[in-house]
């Protein structure tokens, strides 16, 4: 081993610790940030120490908070970007500077001197622009409210970070010849700055796709490739002379990319490599927690994380309210804001060389983020499994239980994409039907298209007999969870056995469930259409329609004849392996001999 090169053991490492602990991490439902972050304390210095040079990773791994601001950029269209002017600046000014005026008054309130306190509110006030938007993509919060306010005080977060750097070497005390010189330097830097994002914008308007055409016409798709990751480094590398936020200009290339021909081909090239260093950068970030200092200042340490914490959250939540974001959203929204971000790692390393904060002070803040990042996604797992579920529907009107007795021949067991379309139906034949649903805000939205549904849980004996179950012909369980469809079907067949049931059924499992419980009209939600959207796709490529309609007649046929032949063996997997394999075999030879026969008669 003496002779392999450092980085090769390096990304060994890495690699080896992700794999193993973030799919461990998921399936004690963790979530995939803290399984990287667990694995970088592993491997970290304060760990089994395999990996020492923490801060090298961190700069390169932030590379991977750049790729995903690039791909955000590329998802937001200039117009789009220009209606959240007001947002970004708005909301974002906002929750800055309201963070930092609670962080520094609970500072000075502490006997902290006012130019620490203002440098640790304006580091502590900032946000971890990864794990929010990565936690928001993968909860689909992004089209959301509080999504788009969640990005746009982000964003405006990484504009902030210029001026918080340009403060603190004034705070630090400079010389009278440098006092002098500042701002013929200001003015220069301004014109420097004001020069490259011109750059960029012109440049992306009227270079970046001719050149990437240019590129395409060349047929190498590696080629494309690696000028899609030329362009993101060449951006964020000009953002970087000049003092300017990588993730910002990166931003901001997507943006003027959003609406090229190549958008969807430079997501698909740098998707895989965001996600990598991404990765990485929660792992840096794990490594980069100082146990040390945890463990010589335990107590001051905590009460700087509860500290900037509660005072972070309280004006964030405070926001949502006056934005009146879903009662839902609220707590995701202020957890992801209220966390410590990357950003003041440096803002606190430059203070320390600007002598404004004492190298101790810097490693307690650094330190304090680093918590922050760290306990703030199994802070976010207690809110899903403990708040959220007892919260569900807070802020929602609150709405009376079905309590009159209904006496129509069908009743209906949920309201939603499948249950809207049977109820439909038969409202257009003139067939009465009682609705019950247990989803207020989805009765709410039904009751204003003038739809009458009834709220009520029906796993309930009570509630289906008010529903009118005793009088009623037909019951139709068109519930999406599985476990409250078997439920309501078990108390059907024990208390209303006159009922017949036709059902919705999730999945293959669902529909053997149903089935062993005798309901025999079920359907499979996807089935149909998928079998129409097949014979679409016969269609396009040259098939007659009715040749089409045949072949799916014929798969519809054998599929439904299969599962009744499945249904005995559906635990014995390999029977059912053994059953499929035989009739999958069966329906090629029969549809072939069909095709040759056409052949023959054509």
């Amino acid at each position: 081993m003496e002779h392999t090169p450092t980085w090769l053991i390096n990304s060994f490492i890495y690699l080896s610790a992700a794999v193993i602990a973030v799919p461990l991490s998921r399936a004690l439902g963790l979530g995939s940030i803290i399984g990287y972050l667990a694995a970088g304390i592993a491997i970290g210095p304060w760990g089994l120490g395999l990996v020492t040079n923490v801060q090298d990773i961190l700069h390169f791994a932030e590379f991977g908070v750049v790729l995903m601001l690039f791909l955000v950029g590329l998802e937001l269209e200039p117009k789009r970007l220009w209606e959240l002017r007001r947002p970004i600046f708005g909301w974002g000014s906002l929750q800055v500077l309201g963070c930092v005026a609670a962080i520094f008054l609970l500072a000075l309130l502490f006997g902290t001197s006012w130019p620490i306190a203002l440098v640790a509110a304006l580091g502590l006030a900032l946000s971890s622009t990864a794990i929010a938007l990565q936690v928001m993509g993968e909860r689909n919060l992004l089209p959301t409210g509080s999504g788009q306010a969640g990005f746009s005080i982000l964003l405006f977060q990484d504009v902030a970070a210029i001026p918080i750097l340009a403060l603190l070497p004034l705070l630090g005390g400079s010389s009278a010849s440098n006092q002098a010189l500042a701002p013929v330097e200001q003015a220069q830097e301004a014109i420097k700055i004001i020069a490259v994002i011109a750059s960029i914008i012109i440049g992306g308007r009227l270079a970046l796709r001719p050149l990437l055409r240019w590129i395409a016409r060349s047929k190498t798709p590696e080629i494309f490739t690696a000028a899609s990751l030329l362009l993101v480094v060449g951006i964020a590398a000009l953002m970087q002379l000049v003092g300017l936020s990588m993730a910002l200009g990166a931003f901001l290339a997507g943006v003027l990319l959003a609406e090229s021909e190549f958008r969807r081909e430079l997501e698909t090239n740098i998707e895989p490599f965001k996600g990598l260093l991404l990765g990485l950068f929660f792992i840096a970030v794990g490594m980069g927690v100082d146990l040390g200092v945890l463990r010589s200042a335990p107590l001051q340490m905590a009460a700087i994380v509860i500290g900037f914490l509660s005072a972070k959250a309280a004006v964030i939540y405070a926001m949502a309210r006056y934005l009146k974001l879903p009662f839902q959203e609220r707590p995701v929204f202020t957890l992801l804001l209220a966390q410590g971000g990357a950003f003041a790692f440096v803002v606190f390393q430059a203070a320390a060389g600007s002598s404004v904060l004492p190298a101790q002070t810097a490693s307690l803040l650094i330190g304090a983020v680093a918590v922050s990042m760290l306990v703030s996604p199994l802070i976010l797992v207690a809110i899903d499994k403990l708040l959220l579920p007892r919260y569900a529907n807070c802020g929602v009107t609150p709405m009376d239980e079905i309590s009159e007795p209904q006496d129509a021949p069908i009743l209906i067991a949920g309201f939603g994409r499948y249950g809207q379309i049977v109820s439909r139906v038969l409202l257009a034949q003139g067939q009465p039907c009682t609705v019950l649903d247990h989803d207020a805000e989805m009765i709410e939205a039904a009751r204003r298209f003038g739809y009458r549904v009834f709220y009520g849980d029906a796993t309930r004996l009570d509630l289906l007999r008010t529903a009118g179950a005793e009088r009623a012909k037909v019951l139709v369980v068109a519930v999406d969870n599985v476990t409250q469809s078997l439920e309501i079907v078990d108390l059907a067949r024990e208390h209303f056995p006159h009922l017949q049931i036709v059902a919705r059924a999730r999945d293959v499992t669902h529909w053997n469930q149903l089935r062993d419980r005798e309901v025999m009209l079920v359907q499979r939600e996807l089935f149909e259409s998928s079998l129409l959207s097949a014979r679409s796709v016969l269609e396009l490529i040259g098939q007659p329609r009715e040749a089409a309609e045949q072949v799916i007649h014929r798969f519809r046929q054998h599929n439904l004849e299969l599962f009744e032949q499945l249904h005995p063996y559906y635990k014995d997997s390999a029977k059912l392996i053994s059953v499929v394999k035989q009739g999958r075999q069966q329906l090629e030879e029969q549809m072939a001999r069909e095709r040759e026969d056409q052949a023959r008669r054509t």
